[in-house]
Parts: C-alpha cells; sequence; structure tokens
C-alpha cells in the first residue's frame, strides 16, 4: 500500500521544550520577515507532556528570550526557588549539610523556579499552535526519509493496526505517513531512537567523547501543609550510592512546589558497576532517610515515572548537523549537568536551529544543506559558552567520587569560572564500566512499606503507562540468546534490575530452564535498557502511536 503524504517547509520530531521552542521561534522569524514558513510537530505521546518528566528547577533565561513577556502570557512558573539545601549522606541515618559558600556555583539556584516541565511544554504547544504550528499528538516518529543521495527529507510515521508478528490486522491497518521536509530537526530527548541511527549512520559521534548517561526516577507526593515551604529545593549526594567511591554514584532531589506538594527523585549515574544495583529500590530506601522522610511522612504518593537524561555535556557532544536536518536538545546533549538542568539549554539549541533553518529558507533554500549557520550560530551563543565552563564536571564525578570530585568542581566553577586550562575526558562507555556478579556484592534491598517506599508494578500503575498489547514487541534483541546465555551467567542478567517499571524478567520453566520475558506493556519509555545492557543487546524503538506512560504534571 503506497504511503501518503504531506510537505512542510520544516518537521521537527518531539514536542519537548527543545522541539516547541524551535517551532516558535521559526514562526516569529517568519513573521518578523513578513513570510511563510510551514512547520509541523509530531509527538509520540497522547499529548503534548504526557512523556516530559524532568526535576525540574528551571533557568528562565532561554524562555525569555523566546517570550520576553511569558509573565503575561500566563507561562506555569508560579514557585520561585528561595532557598537551596545540599546535603552529604554518610549513611542510612546521617548527612552533613554543605555551606552554601562551598557550593559549586553553577548549583545555586537565585532568579529560577520550580515547575513542572510537562506543564511548560503545554504551554509553550499552546503558544505554537497560536502562531500556526501544526502540532499532531499521538504520532511516533518511525524512521527518517532518507533520499539515494543520503539526504534526509524527512520523517515516517509509524504504521497502525499491525498485530504482534508485523502484519496487518483486517480492517484495522493504517500504514505510516510520510512527512515531507525541507529540513527536519530531531528533538525526541535523550537517546532517541532516529537520533541514535542518524548518529551511527552520519559518524556524527567520531570526534566526540563518549555519551554518558544517569537514570532520573521520580515522584509527586502530597505532604502536610505545616511541612511545606514552597520553593525549598533540596538535593543530596552519597548514600544509597557510594559517598566516597566512583563506582555507583548519584544524586537526590526534592523540591517544594505549589499546592502543598513536594517532587523528590533520585539520578542513578548509568556508568554504576555493580550489576546487582537496582536504580528503582535505591531510590525506595532513600526517602526513609531522615533529610528526606522528615517532608515526605504523612503524605501520599500521587505520580511516578522515570526517564534517562544525557549527561556527558559538552566533550560528548556529536556533530549537530547532517544534510537536511539537525539534532537539537537531549537528542543533541546539551544538558549542563554541573548545573542539574537541561531545559534552557534545549530551547536555545532549538532556537538556535530554527534561527538557521529560517535564514536558510528566506535565501530561497529548498533545504537538503547543512545548516552550517547552525553550528556559527551555537558557537556564538551563551549555550556554547555554558556548556564549555561546565565541560569537566560530570568527568570529575567520574574520576574521583562526589566528595573529592566535588572539591574539584568547586575549585573550577567558583575560582576558574570553568576556564582551567585543561580537560577531563571520560571515554568508558556507561554499559562498559559494569563488572562481572562474581566480583560485585548483591545487594538485599528491603521490602517496600507502602508508606514511604513501593515496589515496581503500583509505581508503573500510577505513571498511566499503557500499549496496545496486540503490536509488534518494540524493545528488539538484536541476538534473543544472549540474555539467557551471556548475560545471566556473567551479569546475573541486570535487565531485570536496571529496569525501572518490572519489564524484563528472567522466569524460571517447569522443567529448570530459564526465559527471558519482556513485559512491554510495562515500559515507560525511560531508555535506561537500551544504554545500560553490558551487551548491548536491547534496541529501543518507538511503539505504536500513543502508547507509554501519561505523565499529568511531571
Amino acid at each position: 500500500m503506497e504511503r501518503e503524504y504531506m510537505e512542510f517547509d520544516v518537521v521537527v520530531v518531539g514536542a519537548g521544550p527543545a522541539g516547541l521552542s524551535a517551532a516558535c521561534r521559526l514562526k516569529q522569524k517568519a513573521a518578523d520577515a513578513g513570510q511563510e514558513i510551514s512547520v509541523c510537530v509530531v509527538e509520540k505521546g497522547s499529548e503534548v507532556g504526557a512523556h516530559i518528566l524532568s526535576g525540574a528547577v528551571f533557568e528562565p533565561r532561554a524562555l525569555t528570550e523566546l517570550f520576553p513577556d511569558w509573565k503575561a502570557l500566563g507561562a506555569p512558573l508560579n514557585t520561585p526557588v528561595t532557598r537551596d539545601d545540599i546535603f552529604v549522606l554518610k549513611n542510612a541515618d546521617s548527612g552533613t549539610k554543605i555551606p552554601n559558600a562551598l557550593v559549586p556555583q553553577t548549583m545555586h539556584n537565585e532568579g529560577n523556579y520550580i515547575i513542572s516541565l510537562g506543564n511548560l511544554c503545554r504551554w509553550l504547544a499552546q503558544q505554537a499552535e497560536n502562531l500556526g504550528v501544526e502540532i499532531y499528538p499521538g504520532f511516533a516518529a518511525q524512521e527518517a526519509l532518507i533520499d539515494e543521495t543520503g539526504v534526509v527529507r524527512g520523517i515516517i510515521t509509524g504504521d497502525l493496526g499491525v498485530d504482534r508478528e508485523g502484519k496487518p490486522k483486517d480492517g484495522l491497518y493504517t500504514p505510516g505517513m510520510e512527512l515531507r521536509a525541507k529540513y527536519t530537526l530531531f528533538a525526541e530527548g535523550c537517546r532517541g531512537h532516529i537520533g541514535k541511527q542518524l548518529i551511527e549512520r552520519f559518524k556524527l559521534d567520531r570526534d566526540a567523547d563518549a555519551q554518558h548517561y544517569g537514570i532520573g526516577l521520580k515522584e509527586i507526593w502530597e505532604i502536610d501543609p505545616a511541612k511545606h515551604q514552597p520553593g525549598l529545593v533540596v538535593h543530596t549526594a552519597g548514600w544509597p550510592l557510594d559517598v566516597m567511591g566512583t563506582e555507583n554514584t548519584g544524586g537526590s532531589f526534592l523540591y517544594h512546589v505549589e499546592n502543598n506538594q513536594v517532587v523528590v527523585g533520585l539520578i542513578v549515574d548509568l556508568s554504576y558497576a555493580n550489576p546487582f544495583l537496582s536504580p528503582f529500590d535505591e531510590f525506595q530506601r532513600l526517602k526513609h532517610h531522615p533529610v528526606l522522610k522528615q517532608y515526605l511522612e504523612g503524605g501520599k504518593r500521587v505520580s511516578y515515572g522515570a526517564r534517562a537524561i544525557c549527561k556527558g555535556g559538552f566533550n560528548s557532544l556529536p556533530k549537530m548537523v547532517f544534510a537536511g536536518g539537525a539534532l537539537i536538545g537531549c537528542d543533541l546533549g546539551t544538558m549542563n549537568f554541573s548545573k542539574i538542568k537541561g531545559s534552557h539549554t534545549a530551547m536555545k539549541s532549538g532556537m538556535l536551529a530554527a534561527e538557521a533553518v529560517a535564514d536558510a529558507l528566506f535565501k530561497g533554500s529548498e533545504g537538503g544543506d547543512v545548516l552550517d549557520g547552525y553550528v556559527s550560530g551555537f558557537k556564538a551563543s551563551w549555550l556554547y559558552e555554558e556548556l564549555f565552563a561546565s565541560r569537566n564536571f560530570g568527568a570529575a564525578i567520574h574520576k574521583w567520587g562526589a566528595i573529592v570530585g566535588g572539591a574539584f568542581n568547586f575549585v573550577d566553577q567558583n575560582l576558574f569560572k570553568g576556564k582551567m586550562p585543561f580537560t577531563l575526558h571520560d571515554n568508558k562507555p556507561d554499559y562498559a564500566c559494569m563488572k562481572l556478579a562474581a566480583d560485585s556484592k548483591r545487594i538485599d534491598y528491603p521490602k517496600p512499606d507502602g508508606k514511604l517506599s513501593f515496589d515496581k508494578l503500583s509505581s508503573v500503575f500510577i505513571s498511566g503507562t499503557n500499549h496496545e498489547e496486540e503490536q509488534p514487541c518494540h524493545l528488539k534483541l538484536k541476538d534473543p540468546s544472549i540474555p539467557i546465555g551471556k548475560n545471566l551467567p556473567l551479569y546475573d542478567e541486570p535487565a531485570q534490575r536496571y529496569c525501572p517499571a518490572g519489564v524484563y524478567e528472567v522466569v524460571t520453566q517447569e522443567d529448570g530452564a530459564k526465559r527471558f520475558q519482556i513485559n512491554a506493556q510495562n515500559c515507560v519509555h525511560c531508555k535506561t535498557c537500551d544504554i545500560k545492557d553490558p551487551s548491548q543487546n536491547i534496541v529501543w524503538v518507538a511503539p505504536e502511536g500513543s502508547g507509554g506512560p501519561t505523565y499529568p504534571n511531571m
């Protein structure tokens, strides 16, 4: 069956902060020039914001550039940061508060806001539609449309109405549509599956350090009004992860938002070494620590989710352009890990790409060329300056741990302002950091109490995750024999622990044989499996449109 197609000047893949900022900026540039630019945004979530998850303390710099009157327009920035508390947790019972004077400058949050990034994206979508952008939620971009000369010409959305074996369902099959464009901007978020393919095809990461990732787990809680301090930002490092070591690092956050709610979460660096470590279970026991428990006790958990983050920063940036398109936001890897922020940088990258596209179209381009203007604009921007100044932050933590690495980062950021005359490199991929099970200590996690800590399945339930079950599994195994034949004997098959949603199980059959089971309907689209599998055997692709979590305001 021949595919239907639609043609646009620009197609944007992903309605996150980068994609929506790009779409808005394109329309603004067109209006300023008295010209027309047709812009289409496709989003795999059931609605804009359904798949958006972030902490999030938000720096409004890029938003102010995009919409200087954002306050009058009603942007959902309602809770300014009032105080930063940073702790090093030594063990399950104690922690030390770090004096503000000893905190790296990048982690101070004066002038920032605690927000729901999902709600900000919903607001950005409204602004985009007011400007004339066409937004299509529930349509997953499945592959790039690449012509015989290697030029990206748009995307193809996923087929609908296909059964588990990939065969069309009677009367329900609809082939994916070609969305053709002069330029295509990929804003899929961290480890975007098309972005990953483009990086590999065009060798965009040839001159970059290995990308590094973390998994962020997050919950929203309603707490006792007497314990609520709107604007309070709490960060921790150390327990339940390594305090002094470098093998299992990460940190937590607890932010007081409006309406007697807090958001609480844990970021676990996916460079962790112990195959028995479960990020989900580390998060659950973390909430019993007095520093966090004092706010959560007596409260009610109302939402849960998880998402991988790109944290390699400047050193890990791939080449951002190719013939016919560009990577923006976390598809590119623009998060500033030294600030634990990526929304403002994602927005700025989208705006820079949009300005380059608009300039090319105004000059009469029919597309297909390389957007050199995006590269030069990036190098001349505050985004480049900010990422460059923070280039050593993540590598220092990986090399020396939270305490020694943190001390280095204080000197680098506060005294040298990110201008030390050398650059630290960390080129070992996260998946290669995992040790053998035989060389690792098994971790016995406490059972959840149903008050502060919970199990995976009840957590997935409140994430609103749902997939059409009669569709091909979107978690592909390059070699189906590897989970049981290799990963189980070597690493005790860590997929059953690193997945925060209970997707992967090792099932013992009646005859005693082991079987690898994939519960794809549980998937919250965090992409951790695609990143952390030690054999690099799992490939995440977009499922049938609108499947996945339905986050209300994460």
